[in-house]
């Protein structure tokens, strides 16, 4: 999920409604809020557990489009290993990830002491937490500690596995060729088997799409590259139509259009817009933190009524966008990260070098040397 989008008012205004769907899925989802709020709107709250969720596909279509102008802006190849780069979208997405875990990890000890409910994780533990930290949790079948957290590995996973391909290309024309290649077959393959859910290559396709989308508004017969990228993701709907490939393929349409005629960047600022893509990844981190607090409070009042619930879910609402705006300030940004990454390199330089001063680490350290 990138978070530097140079101010782009489209992709500001897509990241904002996604994230806000995203956000309204999990509500209407967990506790005794939505169990509640659902007597009240039953077939809007089942809207949004059946759909919400397809948001993630606007993600994984801007994901793409943005990998693709940070590493193949004109197409070329990656010239240098992808692995420094691959190292930089860890840090850039771990700093806000791990931040986040731990909040989440706090409520939920609070929650577990007003509530007894399913939503709640289960008390984390070291080996728990380091493999959410290595982003390994899915794959290893560990239970989560919050809420989406799932898209932050796939996420990773996808960057890495285009740095990797574009490296492996080396010429101009074969780079993008290669991702476009790998998009097919997921979108005729490895999509349509659900047991691939936890790896990139299920999600390829609508990533490569957004790539797709980049390179396509670049090229001046941009009505034979955005048929190419339509008639092969038409193709596999034929072969078997899913909901969130369409989603992911109107998506990508709309993004190259809007590269190529400008109104990616001169897209109306329509108020709270703007501001709600600016922080949309951080509401994506510490909205289930919030949400957990506000079913503990919720289920300690004894309230039960479906007007509680919903005035509860506005309010938990509201303080989650409250809560990301100084989570984004304070920890994403791009200056707070910076700040962060540089305070933990002075304390590992710091920890070291007490590390010398003991005899036996300092004689391991100099070997190591």
């Amino acid at each position: 999920m990138s978070t530097n989008t140079n101010r782009m008012p489209l992709i500001d205004a897509l990241k904002a409604i996604a994230a806000m769907l995203v956000l309204l899925t999990h509500f209407s989802s967990y506790g005794p809020l939505a169990a509640s709020a659902h007597e009240a709107f039953p077939g809007l709250f089942g809207w949004f557990y059946d759909y919400g969720r397809l948001a993630v596909q606007i993600f994984l279509v801007i994901a793409g489009f943005l990998a693709a102008r940070g590493l193949s802006a004109h197409g070329q190849a990656l010239a240098r290993s992808p692995l420094p780069l691959i190292w930089k979208r860890y840090l850039r997405l771990a700093i806000p990830y791990l931040a986040a875990i731990g909040l989440a990890i706090v409520a939920a000890a609070i929650a577990d002491h007003w509530m007894d409910d399913e939503a709640i994780p289960a008390r984390a533990t070291f080996g728990q937490w380091l493999a959410h930290a290595l982003l390994l949790q899915s794959i290893l079948g560990i239970d989560s500690l919050s809420a989406g957290v799932w898209y932050i590995a796939i996420d990773f996973q996808l960057f890495a596995l285009m740095a990797i391909l574009l490296w492996s290309g080396r010429v101009k024309v074969l780079a993008p060729a290669l991702v476009l290649v790998m998009a097919t077959l997921s979108l005729f393959w490895f999509n349509r088997d659900a047991s691939l859910d936890n790896w990139a290559l299920y999600f390829f396709g609508s990533y490569g799409l957004g790539a797709a989308a980049w390179w396509a508004a670049d090229r001046k017969q941009l009505s034979l590259w955005l048929g190419v990228i339509f008639a092969v993701a038409i193709a596999a709907l034929v072969l078997d139509f899913r909901l969130r490939i369409a989603l992911a393929l109107g998506v990508a349409m709309l993004l190259g259009f809007g590269r190529r005629h400008g109104f990616l960047e001169n897209f109306p600022s329509l108020a709270p817009l703007p501001f709600l893509g600016q922080i949309s990844f951080s509401i994506f981190l510490v909205h289930f933190p919030v949400l957990l607090l506000a079913n503990g409070i919720y289920a300690k009042l004894g309230l039960s009524s479906p007007a509680s619930a919903i005035f509860g879910l506005i309010l938990a609402l509201t303080a989650s966008i409250a809560a990301a705006n100084v989570f984004y300030r304070w920890i994403e940004s791009p200056t707070a990260s910076q700040r962060i990454s540089s305070a933990l390199g002075w304390l590992l330089v710091k920890a070291i070098g007490q590390a010398r001063k003991i005899p036996l680490l300092g004689n391991l350290l100099a070997d190591r040397a």
